[in-house]
């Protein structure tokens, strides 16, 4: 990520971005006004967001013009990674050809610029150019942002966040796009004892597949027992001092390859499920950034970690499974992994961690990709006012949910003949996936956040970049955050 920082004034030698906000008559910010009609007509300059030129040898040493568009904070995210996109495209061209590349920018802020409008665009910028390339070579890179204003002390605290959240969406992005031939149980495990390491305050305890026996964690057991890599549990905890607000359990569903075991996956997009450890990233990455702002509240993160297999000692349809409360489920698909290992996870947070809410996130059920699209998670909950605070949590991180329903008429789908359960009862496969999950909550107000769209991306978008989006870590934070006033 680039280094952004703030000072009271421009520095010589650095090029300039101007701001263009859009509208019938696109204006021009500071730096900008030397720069012609007859250069903006002939360049088709509107000021919508994300629009960018190139301005070399027009007025005061001006190089780049940004649109932000209508000033809304979303407009200002996607101006940001479009900028940073620009100028590390450009930065490659200019290497090629052996040109200077420029490795610096700054940009004057406007007076009025609101705190959630710089906030969307440092993180705009701070991910926008995000790349995960194993490679032997390196392309150019941004290294720095100037942003000047005469309101530094107001800001800075507000870019040190935004660049702490955008911290832990890159976070997530790379344990989701790191290979399964590294990233095994163990590994993401251990990825979480070096991120939570740099926080005091912040512990983590990793369980090992012996004491999963031990505890009958039946679920992880079942659904791991086909690999040579053994799962773990990792169980983060968060305690400040005097604690505000409710004590939160997040809980990430974390398989580190999915081949649907023995109900195996066609082989077309297979490649794509080294993300299927992505909601179990997302709390991760989460409890980290709490412990970096430092957020007065609670919060434990439970993710079991797995990988689903084939081979002869894999789970098969048909089995009949012990989960940690004693509940049990009959098997009927082996792909539908991910309900299992969080039926685990969702009981001992009941019983050992006892929180006051309870959310989920995990890369559940191809259903919700179908009903929502790929920009979109789906939100399930059990209680109107968490529904409430989670979409507005994810309106503040840029992140898009929609309240699915937990239709009563399919309750009875979900009871099964020779166990408690059915893991995969018929009808719509994202609401009976959550309706089987809240059997396991014993009544606690929960949430399930089902992010098998948006949790990995084809192509570019706003500050999204193909491969791991990080989809959800951002609201994880912001829902913390709203219960810390």
């Amino acid at each position: 990520m680039p280094e952004i920082e703030v000072a009271s004034v421009p520095r010589r030698g650095i090029p300039v971005v101007v701001l263009a906000h859009g509208g019938d008559s696109p204006v021009l910010g500071p730096g900008g006004a030397d720069l012609s009609a007859d250069w903006a007509q002939i360049v088709g300059l509107t000021g919508k967001a994300g629009e960018v030129h190139i301005a070399a040898g027009h007025g005061a040493g001006v190089r780049w013009v940004l649109g932000v568009g209508d000033g809304a904070a979303q407009e200002w995210r996607k101006a940001g990674a479009a900028l940073v996109r620009a100028i590390e495209a450009r930065a490659d061209s200019d290497s090629d050809a052996g040109r200077r590349v420029t490795k610096s920018v700054q940009l004057t802020l406007p007076p009025e610029i609101s705190a959630e409008q710089i906030s969307a665009f440092v993180l705009g910028v701070s991910l926008g150019g995000y790349r995960y390339k194993v490679s032997s070579t390196q392309k150019p890179r941004l290294k720095s942002l100037r942003l000047v204003t005469e309101s530094g002390a107001e800001l800075k605290p507000v870019v040190e966040r935004a660049v702490a959240v955008a911290l832990g969406t890159t976070a997530t992005r790379d344990m989701g796009n790191t290979p399964s031939n590294v990233k095994d149980p163990a590994w993401l495990a251990s990825t979480a004892v070096k991120l939570a390491a740099q926080l005091p305050g912040l512990t983590v305890r990793v369980r090992d597949e012996k004491w999963l026996a031990a505890e009958g964690f039946g679920g992880l057991l079942a659904v791991g027992g086909g690999s040579v890599s053994p799962p773990r549990f990792v169980e983060l905890s968060w305690r400040p001092a005097k604690p505000v607000g409710p004590h939160i359990a997040y809980v990430g569903k974390g398989i580190t390859f999915d081949t649907g075991g023995i109900s195996i996956k066609p082989a077309d997009g297979m490649h794509l499920m080294r993300t299927d450890m992505c909601g179990g990233a997302s709390v991760i990455a989460a409890l980290v950034t709490i412990a970096r702002l430092g957020l007065p509240v609670r919060v434990t993160g439970l993710v079991p970690l797995a990988e689903n297999h084939v081979s002869g000692s894999s789970y098969r349809p048909g089995d009949i499974v012990k989960h940690y409360d004693g509940q049990t489920t009959e098997v009927s698909n082996t792909d539908a992994e991910g309900r299992m290992v969080l039926a685990d996870a969702i009981g001992y947070a009941v019983r050992r961690v006892k929180p006051d809410l309870m959310v989920d996130v995990a890369t559940l059920t191809g259903a919700m990709k179908v009903t929502l699209g790929v920009r979109t998670g789906g939100l399930f909950a059990s209680d109107d006012e968490l529904a409430r605070r989670i979409i507005e949590a994810g309106a503040r991180g840029g992140e898009a949910w929609w309240r699915m329903p937990l239709l009563a008429e399919l309750e009875d789908e979900v009871v099964s003949d020779i166990a408690d359960w059915r893991q995969c009862p018929p009808g719509p496969g994202g609401i009976t996936a959550a309706l089987f999950l809240q059997k396991f909550t014993a009544g606690i107000p929960w949430a399930h956040m089902d992010i098998a769209g948006p949790a990995r991306a084809e192509k570019v978008y706003d500050e999204v970049v193909p491969g791991a989006t990080g989809f959800s870590t951002r609201t994880l934070v912001e829902l913390a955050e709203s219960y810390a006033s």
